[in-house]
């Protein structure tokens, strides 16, 4: 969509208006982005250098990346997909050189800072030609060539085919490799994305009135991350719909007695937060506090196991024994926790690793994860609570203070 000047200041003019019509909670609320530090080049090139050292290691010539969080997180390029191939290769030895579409050059020279080796293509030609002559260009034609994971088939089939000699292979190692231990630079962003979540729901939360639909809440929260300096994502469910861990698309409108759920985050400099609360609206039954707590007692000892050294599968058995030995499950089975307990985040809301059964990945410092087990109880309710935390030399630390009880979803 692209505005006029009429239309511009139409829409500057109703601003103002729309906000006066917003709830006082989320009137109040101010920008929280000031002294934002971004991801620093110096930062980003040792991001090179550690993926070309672990290259080596994997046996890996050169990798391959797409428009997407990984490009993000090693050039702070930032450039979405079409059908028209934009990517980097990146040596194990050499400086790194792109593809790009001829018409796009100009703008792509704006936002690309590692590497002076632009190679365009016409429309009439192919880009995979292009990436393949790289790997020649580079010694990587003949040997082990990474793809990473979110590189869209039809590209990798176009270079597999324009070049045979070389072996395809995953580059999660080098990828991945990377990703998952964050820096205190990551870690600060983080951070403050998770304060600004807190801060949308608290607002937010604070008008809950009867009648209301799960989407006049969504909107609500939106609305607190627009005033608050970010965007972000939230998904809301009320009643027996909060048993659904990712919401449903019935109707429902806020009723004394419901539990409501909020999820999701917002985005800080491209860092990512993960919050869920569980609260209830009015007065809560004995049963749904017996349940809410026997949550709270999940996700501590999640929180507790979660370790350097841990294994990852150990702290999803550690918040699963707490619900089956309450009677619920076994495993996934609903009544009970039907999801892994936790996910990597960072510059995605789920990347590598997971904390699941079978993965035997051991924690380091800078990994972080959700910690979110969930209790499941179709046609009658669910209770999820979900803080993010990161490993530290010794144990775990949360992003966001838990919620203390189910009538105080905030610290």
């Amino acid at each position: 969509m692209s505005f006029d000047r009429r239309q511009f200041l139409s829409f500057a003019a109703a601003a103002p208006l729309a906000m006066a019509q917003l709830p006082d909670p989320i009137r109040r609320l101010r920008p929280m982005t000031s002294g934002v530090e971004p991801i620093s080049d110096e930062e980003r090139r040792a991001r090179l250098e550690k993926a070309r050292r672990l290259m080596r290691e994997s046996n890996i010539g050169a990798i391959f990346l797409e428009g997407g969080s990984s490009l993000l997180y090693f050039t702070g390029t930032r450039w979405g997909l079409s059908e028209r191939t934009f990517g980097m290769v990146l040596p194990a030895a050499g400086e790194p050189a792109w593809v790009v579409p001829a018409f796009e050059e100009a703008r792509a020279r704006e936002v690309i800072r590692f590497g002076s080796d632009i190679r365009t293509w016409e429309e009439d030609e192919s880009p995979y030609a292009r990436i393949a002559q790289i790997l020649r260009d580079r010694g990587a034609s003949a040997g082990r060539v990474g793809m990473e994971e979110r590189v869209r088939f039809f590209i990798f089939d176009g270079v597999r085919k324009q070049l045979p000699s070389a072996d395809f292979v995953s580059a999660d190692a080098v990828t991945a490799g990377c990703r998952m231990i964050k820096s205190a630079a990551e870690i600060k962003l983080m951070q403050r994305a998770s304060d600004i979540t807190i801060e949308a729901y608290r607002a937010a939360l604070a008008t809950l009135h009867e009648g209301m639909t799960q989407y006049d809440l969504r909107d609500n929260i939106t609305a607190a991350y627009t005033a608050l300096g970010v965007s972000g994502n939230v998904l809301v469910s009320f009643g027996k719909y909060t048993a659904f861990p990712h919401g449903s698309i019935q109707p429902q409108r806020l009723q004394p007695g419901d539990f409501v759920m909020i999820d999701d985050g917002c985005s800080v400099e491209g860092y990512q937060s993960d919050i869920t609360r569980t609260v209830v609206f009015g007065k809560p039954t004995e049963r749904q506090r017996r349940i809410w707590n026997l949550e709270k007692k999940a996700q501590q000892a999640a929180f507790a196991a979660a370790k350097p050294g841990a294994t990852c599968e150990s702290v999803d058995a550690a918040a699963r024994k707490v619900i089956t030995d309450a009677g619920f499950g076994p495993g996934y089975k609903v009544p009970g926790l039907p999801h892994r307990t936790g996910h990597g985040i960072g510059l995605d809301g789920h990347e590598w690793t997971y904390l699941v059964r079978g993965n035997k990945t051991r924690m380091e410092p800078g990994m972080c994860f959700s910690d979110e087990p969930t209790i499941a109880i179709y046609g009658e309710f669910g209770v999820r609570l979900e803080d993010c935390m990161y490993i530290t030399p010794d144990g775990a630390r949360m992003f966001s203070k838990p919620s203390p009880a189910i009538d105080q979803p905030f610290a």
